[in-house]
């Protein structure tokens, strides 16, 4: 994948970033506490049903997009088993009266009962759209299906501000989803000769029975790793109030800044790994690309540890706790995307089980800790314990792959991610009374990045160097 197309597809989650800076101190100003914590809660529900009902086949469709020919029925046989199962298991729940909005939401609505179906449903479907483009390569298309929804947001909260509309529940729900809904309606158009050609296919059902071999393992590992990053929230819920969710889903939101790196990082790394694996070329690049996100990882975490208070000047006062909170959320999206790096060996060589058995046992660590944690600490045990099972998690992912495809160089990336995952625990717990010390910690760390990342730190300056005289000649 060339620069160009890397720019492309980053376009989208650096933007949608950027837009969140702006949205979410604006609904923390315009809407209550708890009614955040309850939108959190939308989201993991969201989030689950887009893993759990895939079953596992979107990671089929990727792992076998370069090695069939007929691409549409592909799609068409990934696609069909998740959809027809989830569109029943609605039609279920929704014959129950308002379970939904009043489990979510503690609300008793019909309205929000079926906005939240008609989320679920858009999502699932975006989810598999949005793979054609992934694998397509078709990068600025990818990217205006996320920054045009955020600019929607924005949109409509000014617009309740503006026009004085009832800052409640229901409407912020509604503004919710309608930026899932437009995703959708994006994705659909830029997809439509794929999936229009998938819909003339026949199903294969010897194609399908392959694609469930790969997927089937992933649908435990795909709920076990939505346990492992929704715990906590669902947790909150139930052990503490959504008042603490909603602080907690302030300072993930937040730290969601670091998923421009995740997501960029997944969305041309997969499809070009798999493309190297295919031709059996370029793996000697997967050991340089590990180190370089070690790199990237420890310097977002320590930029964080010192500059997480700037956040303070930009909220509510009763939301202070979350320059604390927000250094330990790091975990989920640095650590899932370094062990990125580290896992391709499962990939390659099919073994998704240990992939899933690495996230079994992550969440069950995360489990044990929030229910430790929530009950004496609230937010602040909810993040402990979500960066430390992602700890977990990347650990065995790492050990997983290196037993069954080939060793790579660890004693560095587990001694820098232990030092991450200690102070950013420590950080949480004591950062406001020991905060000149923690300065001087992250400061320690950052320096000794010059001695071991000389090499990396000497090509990147280079390259740079480079690229700046090829802009002036």
């Amino acid at each position: 994948m060339t620069p160009k197309k890397i720019l492309s597809f980053a376009l989208g989650p650096v933007g949608g970033a950027l837009l969140g800076f702006v949205s979410l101190p604006i609904i923390t100003w315009f809407f209550s506490q708890e009614d955040i914590g309850r939108i959190a809660m939308l989201n993991v529900v969201v989030g689950f049903c887009t893993l759990f009902f895939s079953l596992g086949l979107d990671q089929a469709y990727v792992r076998e997009f370069h090695e069939v020919s007929n691409k549409p029925a592909l799609l068409k046989a990934s696609f069909s088993p998740g959809l027809t199962l989830l569109i029943f298991s609605l039609c279920v729940l929704l014959s129950f009266d308002n379970a939904i909005s009043l489990w979510l939401f503690e609300v008793d609505s019909q309205l929000l009962s079926l906005l939240v179906a008609l989320a679920i449903l858009s999502a699932f479907m975006s989810r598999f759209l949005s793979l054609i483009l992934r694998m397509n390569e078709q990068g600025f298309a990818y990217s205006m299906s996320q920054l045009l929804p955020k600019l929607l947001l924005i949109i409509i909260i000014l617009g309740y501000v503006l026009f004085s509309v009832n800052k409640n529940i229901t409407n912020l729900v509604i503004a919710n989803v309608a930026t899932i809904l437009l995703v959708f309606f994006i994705y659909a158009w830029n997809t439509r000769k794929e999936w229009i050609a998938g819909l003339k296919e026949k199903l294969d059902f010897s194609q399908l029975k392959g694609l469930l071999s790969f997927g089937m393992p992933l649908i435990f590992g795909s709920l076990a790793f939505w346990g492992l990053t929704a715990s906590d929230k669902i947790l909150l819920k139930e052990l503490s109030n959504f008042e603490q969710l909603g602080l907690y889903s302030v300072a993930v939101s937040f730290a969601a800044a670091a998923t421009i790196i995740q997501s960029v990082f997944s969305t041309v790394w997969v499809p070009v790994v798999y493309k190297w694996a295919a031709a059996n070329e370029n793996l000697d690049k997967i050991f340089k690309v590990n180190r370089y996100v070690l790199l990237v990882v420890i310097i977002l975490f320590c930029l964080a540890g010192l500059l997480s208070a700037v956040v303070t000047f930009i909220l509510p006062d009763n939301y202070k706790a979350v320059q604390w909170i927000l250094v330990p959320c790091l975990g989920y999206p640095l650590l899932y995307t370094l062990s990125e790096t580290s896992v391709v060996g499962l990939g390659i060589t099919r073994r998704t089980g240990f992939s899933m058995f690495a996230s079994v046992v992550a969440f069950g660590v995360n489990l044990l800790g929030n229910v430790w944690l929530i009950p004496k600490f609230g937010a602040i045990g909810a993040a402990i314990s979500t960066c430390f099972s992602f700890w977990v998690f990347f650990i065995l992912r790492t050990e997983f792959s290196i037993y069954f495809w080939k060793a790579i160089p660890r004693l560095g990336m587990y001694i820098y991610t232990t030092l991450l995952v200690f102070g950013s625990v420590i950080h949480a717990l004591y950062g406001s009374s020991l905060q000149n010390y923690f300065a001087l910690y992250w400061c320690l760390i950052l320096l000794s990045l010059l001695l071991f990342f000389k090499n990396e730190i000497s090509e990147s300056k280079n390259f740079i160097a480079k690229k700046i005289s090829g802009i002036k000649s």
